[in-house]
């Protein structure tokens, strides 16, 4: 054999003895996930940005690829849920048709149990939520769905076919559209948000601002300040505008903070008088439904 060995990479469910020092690491993001529990799945990006505020970890390029590997070991030797953290980049089709009338029958009786009004409908104004990193959907969905709101991933923010698709939603709906954009705090982030937002009320028609109003949810300057989140200096190959000294990226903020300013922003848009009659309305609905579907069956 010539050359410097190298460990084959696991596969399947695969045994694991880490070191002492990666140890306590494990221990570490074992905290991480109990603390966010109920914000799983967590990006692997989330969890780093924990460790690096509350244990001091290396906020480095090699630093995350090392968290990445442990968390890989983690859950293949079943230490580390695999329902905690979301994996990016999978993309599959569901197939129509059911197995027998028996299972259509089983899906409808749990569509009816599971029955939620769009309690966005009745309200004067269409919140849409864009974000930044594709991960972080299922996140904010968890809080943006009880109020019927959409939460859009940001990579296609650079599509000419997604910013006309947005103004088309905004124009065919006769309510006033709110979009919030959750993004970094760097020259990218801002630049993205900005051009989206040009482009979108070109589409539109003149500002735009009588039909769509546009705000930057997180991270703002502020924020980073505020919760004290570990910044980095600009990219050397960053060209775009708005020069800044130190940059922040959104998955920095804590998953419980980040949800707390996703509830408030809907809440501040929405009539909550309104709200609070539709969760009503829906729980006569459900119960309407459950009496049709569910009880009958037994």
């Amino acid at each position: 054999m010539t050359g410097k060995y190298k460990a084959a990479r696991p596969k399947g469910h695969a045994p694991w003895s880490p070191h002492r020092k990666t140890e306590a690491v494990l221990g570490q993001i074992a905290e991480v996930l109990v603390q966010y529990r109920a914000f799983w799945p967590l990006t692997i990006r989330q969890v780093f940005y924990r460790l690096v505020a509350i244990y001091s970890y290396k906020k480095t390029q090699r630093g995350y690829a090392r968290l990445s590997d442990y968390i890989n070991r983690g859950r293949r030797s079943g230490r580390i849920p695999w329902a905690a953290i979301r994996d990016d980049g999978i993309h599959r089709t569901n197939p129509p048709g059911w197995k027998s009338t028996g299972a259509f029958s089983h899906a409808v009786q749990e569509a009816a149990a599971a029955y939620t009004r769009n309690k966005s409908v009745n309200q004067a104004r269409k919140v849409t939520i864009l974000v930044e990193a594709a991960g972080m959907v299922p996140q904010i969905g968890q809080i943006a769905s009880p109020y019927g709101v959409e939460v859009v991933s940001g990579s296609g923010f650079d599509s000419v076919t997604f910013k006309y698709m947005l103004a088309q939603e905004i124009l065919q709906d006769h309510r006033q559209a709110v979009i919030l954009h959750i993004g970094d705090f760097d020259p990218s982030g801002i630049c993205i948000f900005d051009s989206m937002q040009a482009d979108v009320e070109a589409f539109v028609g003149g500002s735009g601002s009588s039909k769509a109003t546009f705000g930057r949810l997180a991270l703002t300057e502020e924020q980073v300040s505020e919760y004290q989140l570990p910044t980095a200096p600009p990219k050397a190959t960053e060209k775009r505008g708005n020069r800044m000294a130190e940059t922040c990226q959104a998955e920095a903020l804590p998953p419980d903070i980040l949800a707390g300013i996703v509830d408030s922003a809907i809440r501040g848009y929405y009539d909550q008088v309104q709200f609070e009659e539709d969760q009503k309305t829906e729980d006569i609905e459900r119960a309407a439904l459950v009496e049709k579907y569910v009880e009958q069956e037994k």
